[in-house]
C-alpha cells in the first residue's frame, strides 16, 4: 500500500468526516497529473477534530516546512485554534483544509460530493464542477494548469451523457 493510500485509509478507519479535494480528487476524476500529497476538507466539529488527531497521531504530524525542533503540539486544541494545516507525516504530506478559497468549508462542500471507492474504502470526493471551481479560485499556476485538463474531462463526460 502506497503512503497516500495509507493516509486515506487511516482517515477512513478513524471515522474522520472529510472530503478528498486537490490532486487525488483530480486523479480520481481522470486527470493525468500526479500528486505527492493528500488534500482534504475536514469537518471542524469537536468530535471530528478528535477523530483527525487520533487517526493521524501514529504518523507523527508536523508542520511542513517548519524548522526541525520547532515546538508543535498535535492536539484537538491546535486544530481548533487553526483552520488550514500543511503537514508532513511519516507517510507523506497531507493538507487539512478547514476552508477552501471560493467554496467554504466542509458543510458548504458536502452537497457537491460523490461517494467513490478509493483504496478499498468509500470516500467523499469533491465533484468535478466544484473541483474546477476551487482550483480556479486558488489561482496558483499549478491549479490553473490542471483546470484546463479538468474542463476537458468535464466536456467529455457531458458529451458522453448526451443522447
Amino acid at each position: 500500500m502506497m503512503p497516500l493510500e495509507r493516509l486515506l485509509r487511516a482517515l477512513h478507519d478513524g471515522g474522520v468526516r472529510c472530503i478528498v479535494v486537490g490532486g487525488v480528487a483530480a486523479r480520481a476524476h481522470g486527470s493525468s497529473r500526479l500528486t505527492d500529497d493528500l488534500d482534504i476538507a475536514y469537518d471542524r466539529s469537536p468530535e471530528n477534530l478528535a477523530r483527525v488527531v487520533a487517526a493521524l497521531a501514529p504518523f507523527q504530524p508536523y508542520l511542513r516546512g517548519a524548522p526541525p525542533g520547532l515546538p508543535f503540539e498535535w492536539s484537538v486544541a491546535t486544530l481548533h485554534r487553526g483552520l488550514n494545516f500543511t503537514l508532513s507525516t511519516t507517510l507523506g504530506a497531507i493538507d487539512l483544509l478547514g476552508e477552501l478559497t471560493g467554496a467554504g468549508g466542509y458543510e458548504q462542500l458536502r452537497p457537491h460530493t460523490l461517494p467513490v471507492e478509493l483504496f478499498g474504502g468509500t470516500h467523499l470526493l469533491l465533484d468535478l464542477p466544484w473541483l474546477i471551481r476551487v482550483k480556479r479560485a486558488a489561482g496558483r499556476p499549478k491549479d490553473l494548469e490542471v483546470v484546463a485538463e479538468l474542463e476537458a474531462l468535464r466536456e467529455e463526460m457531458d458529451a458522453a451523457e448526451e443522447p
